[in-house]
């Protein structure tokens, strides 16, 4: 029997994502390709330094022919309304059309805007400012919805009334033709962080994202993670959360890791025994948390890198025992429910050969070890995912089924040019974001204000944190919420407790993505239970209970910063240690099933889970009172139940 495959159901990706990439003509998707090639040569050209006469290209021109290249993509492949999914419209070509010149205009007006400065705004220069801000707000609708778009416009002409409001909302105001300029012409808005950060660093990790999928990664990276655990209790589900972990990290969008993994693992699980709305569960937070794993991580990663000043690397590495525990956790759960109900592993016929996976899969391996060789030690930073790619397609050449062939360049133009629009879609818009708070001076009083709130109380500043991280999150604003966050909430947390800047930022950006998976509006959760025909809220809220991990996380390296490896590494191995137990005791809590003990009575649930968070949350009073609860509640479990074999042992499988 031939190993399950990677399928790709385009159409419900494209669904989920808004694109209607698939019924473009041929002519729209050649223009569509034509875009994405220049904005990669462009980049290729400005990121190695290229020169022409002896000039390069300065950062003001190399800015605004990317947004030329991939803003006029959004209007392409982004319909304005959901009936438009079926070809593109008029006035979507009017959209793209007026994009491309209007972004082209300020290319060619590059040098006087950095020599000269761009205020006063000279009348030409305020037009085509005004059309690119609309066409923005625009692709920020599309991209991001409704919410999202009225959002990024109250912030995008603040400035002009921003003396008339009320206290922390009181703030330096500008005319409208002075704020337009900012957001459009100057490095305070839209040339600010969101094209510096696609630009200079995401476009590099999108191409290798795009080169490895082309080459047949995630069909290796499924096989490996069905060799390697296939053949244990609820194989199936340990499956989805390894591909989806591998996936996701590559592909870097919810959606596409759910339909391309979880074609094949939702189905399997549900044939396996696991209810629709449990399989649809694990497969949207498997999916969720390959975002956040190195070492190709969401755009989000890439912000806060540039808003911090600070190497990806170092974003990397920090990410990664946060993103282990969360997937350990995962782990603990769907094996636990394979243990209450007696779910084996899949027939051996079932499972591809680990040595031929291997054997066939090395390049792909080899190249995420030249990756992160080249991030870490080479310290290359944005041109290593570029070097990487190159070596992809070198060693692409040694299997025939892997070669990377003209039409799987022509593939991988294609998967690079709607994995950047759909961020710019949502990259763009945050500039207005932040435009507004900096011109004002509003965003030092939106500190103090939440410090105040706080009453210097770090736990309640944490807590009203959090609470706006999920309002924002539900809103469809994952990068907006974090980016706002950060230049708000972040000093705030930092001035009152003095917390490692890095744990703070990535505090956020977890709260900021658990949007997903978190009910009313759990996006990710509603798409896996489409495809596995499932109830979506149900869905939701199982996926909350399996995605549980992530909720306290972000607490343990914030109180721990030894967990993102900013500490003495023998505390990092300490603590990493206890909240692996800790983790294991939260599973077993919450699924009423603890490894080697077997099944947990009702009334011992809640007492594991709680010893099994102090013992995971950092200090030596919590770490004590968390052991002594979890151990007493083991032994009086281990004495008062009755005696019967555990079901389906953790390393049995048929065949």
């Amino acid at each position: 029997m031939e190993p399950p495959q990677v399928i790709q159901t385009t159409e419900k990706v494209e669904e989920a994502e808004g694109s209607r990439f698939q019924n473009l003509t041929p002519y729209v998707k050649a223009i569509f390709i034509i875009l994405t090639l220049v904005g990669v040569g462009v980049a290729v050209f400005s990121m190695f330094g290229f020169t022409v006469n002896g000039r390069t290209m300065l950062d003001v021109s190399y800015y605004y022919l990317l947004i030329a290249c991939f803003l006029t993509t959004v209007f392409l492949m982004m319909p304005l309304r959901k009936k438009d999914r079926s070809g593109l419209r008029w006035y979507d070509v009017v959209a793209a059309v007026l994009s491309l010149g209007a972004s082209f205009y300020l290319f060619l007006q590059a040098y006087p805007l950095t020599t000269q400065g761009y205020f006063p705004v000279s009348t030409p220069n305020l037009v085509v400012s005004v059309i690119l801000f609309i066409l923005i707000l625009e692709a920020a609708r599309r991209g991001g919805g409704w919410v999202f778009v009225i959002i990024c416009l109250f912030f995008g002409i603040y400035p002009v009334f921003a003396q008339y409001m009320p206290g922390i909302l009181f703030g330096i105001s500008r005319d409208l033709d002075a704020t337009i300029g900012y957001q459009i012409l100057s490095y305070g808005g839209i040339l600010g962080i969101p094209t510096r950060v696609l630009g200079d660093t995401l476009l590099g990790f999108l191409v290798f994202a795009a080169v490895l999928v082309a080459s047949g990664a995630g069909n290796f990276f499924l096989n490996f993670a069905l060799g390697l655990l296939g053949r244990f209790r609820g194989g199936p589900a340990k499956v989805s959360v390894v591909s989806s972990a591998f996936f996701g990290s590559l592909s870097g969008s919810i959606f596409a890791n759910i339909i391309g993994t979880g074609s094949v693992t939702i189905p399997t699980m549900k044939k396996m025994g696991y209810p629709s709305h449990y399989a649809a569960a694990i497969e949207a937070c498997a999916s969720t948390g390959g975002v956040l794993m190195p070492p190709v991580m969401g755009a989000i990663a890439f912000v806060m890198a540039e808003l911090l000043n600070m190497e990806y690397a170092l974003i990397m590495v920090a990410a990664f025992i946060p993103a282990l525990l969360y997937y350990f956790g995962l782990l603990m759960q769907v094996d636990a429910y394979a243990a209450k109900a007696g779910l084996r592993g899949l027939n051996k016929q079932e499972i591809p050969s680990m040595l031929k996976t291997l054997k066939e899969g090395w390049p792909y391996i080899a190249v995420l070890i030249f990756l992160i060789w080249g991030l870490l030690y080479m310290r290359w930073e944005r041109l290593a995912p570029w070097y990487a790619s190159g070596l992809m397609i070198l060693l692409s050449f040694f299997r025939r089924e892997t070669i990377i062939t003209p039409r799987k360049i022509v593939k991988i133009l294609e998967e690079v040019g709607k994995l950047i629009t759909q961020t710019v879609a949502l990259i763009l818009p945050i500039g207005f974001i932040l435009g507004g708070l900096t011109v004002t001076g509003t965003a030092p009083a939106f500190t103090a204000a939440i410090v105040n709130m706080g009453q210097g109380d770090i736990i309640l500043i944490l807590l009203f944190g959090t609470v706006t991280c999920y309002i924002l999150g539900m809103m469809g604003m994952g990068i907006g919420a974090y980016v706002f966050l950060a230049v708000t909430m972040a000093p705030a947390i930092i001035q009152a407790a003095q917390l490692n800047t890095l744990a703070v930022h990535l505090f956020i950006v977890y709260y900021s993505m658990l949007s997903a998976i978190t009910p009313p509006v759990a996006l990710g959760s509603f798409v896996a239970a489409s495809l596995a025909r499932a109830d979506p809220m149900k869905t939701a809220v199982q996926s909350m209970r399996l995605g549980v991990v992530i909720y306290f996380v972000p607490f343990f390296f914030l109180f721990e910063p030894s967990l993102i490896f900013q500490g003495p590494i023998i505390e990092t191995v300490y603590h990493f240690a206890l909240a692996l137990v800790g983790v294991i005791l939260i599973a077993g809590g919450m699924e009423g099933y603890l490894l080697k003990a077997g099944r947990v009575p009702l009334w011992a649930r809640l007492p594991l889970f709680g010893g099994g968070f102090l013992m995971a949350l950092p200090g030596w009073m919590t770490d004590t009172i968390g052991a002594v609860i979890a151990i007493v509640t083991i032994a009086i479990m281990m004495m008062t139940r009755k005696k019967a074999p555990l079901s389906a042992p953790y390393l049995t499988h048929e065949g």
